[in-house]
C-alpha cells in the first residue's frame, strides 16, 4: 500500500479535515459568513477526498483511536457551527418579516397619506 493512501494518509486527512472545521468555527465566531461559505467548499471537497481514502485503508487500533478523537473534535466544531447558522438564519428571518411589515405599512398608509380624496381639504376654499 502506498504511503498517500496508507493509514498515515488517512490520519492526515482527518487532521486537515479538523483545521478546516476549526477555522470555520473561527468564521463563525466571528460572523463572517461569506468567508465562511467559501471555506465550506475547500471542506467539502476534503470530506469526499478522505471518504474515498478511508474506504480503502483499515487501520491499525492506534490510528483508528486518533481517528476517533479527530472525528469527535470535528462533530463538536460542527454542532457549534450549525448552531450558529441556525441563530444567523432566526436572525435573517426576523429581519425579512420586519422588512415585509414595513413595506406592507409604506403601501397602505403611503397610499392613504397620498389620495387625492382622502377627506383632508375638502370643503375649505
Amino acid at each position: 500500500m502506498s504511503e498517500a493512501s496508507g493509514p498515515d494518509a488517512v490520519i492526515a486527512g482527518y487532521r486537515r479535515l479538523r483545521s478546516l472545521a476549526a477555522e470555520m468555527l473561527a468564521l463563525a465566531n466571528e460572523a463572517d459568513w461569506d468567508a465562511l461559505i467559501e471555506r465550506q467548499q475547500g471542506y467539502l471537497e476534503q470530506m469526499d477526498r478522505l471518504k474515498a481514502l478511508d474506504a480503502a485503508c483499515e487501520l491499525p487500533a492506534g490510528h483508528a483511536a486518533i481517528k476517533a478523537e479527530l472525528l469527535e473534535a470535528i462533530l463538536a466544531d460542527d454542532l457549534v457551527i450549525r448552531r450558529q447558522l441556525m441563530a444567523r438564519r432566526d436572525e435573517l428571518g426576523l429581519l425579512i418579516d420586519r422588512s415585509r411589515r414595513q413595506r406592507d405599512l409604506q403601501r397602505t398608509y403611503g397610499r392613504q397619506g397620498t389620495s387625492p380624496g382622502d377627506g383632508f381639504g375638502q370643503g375649505s376654499p
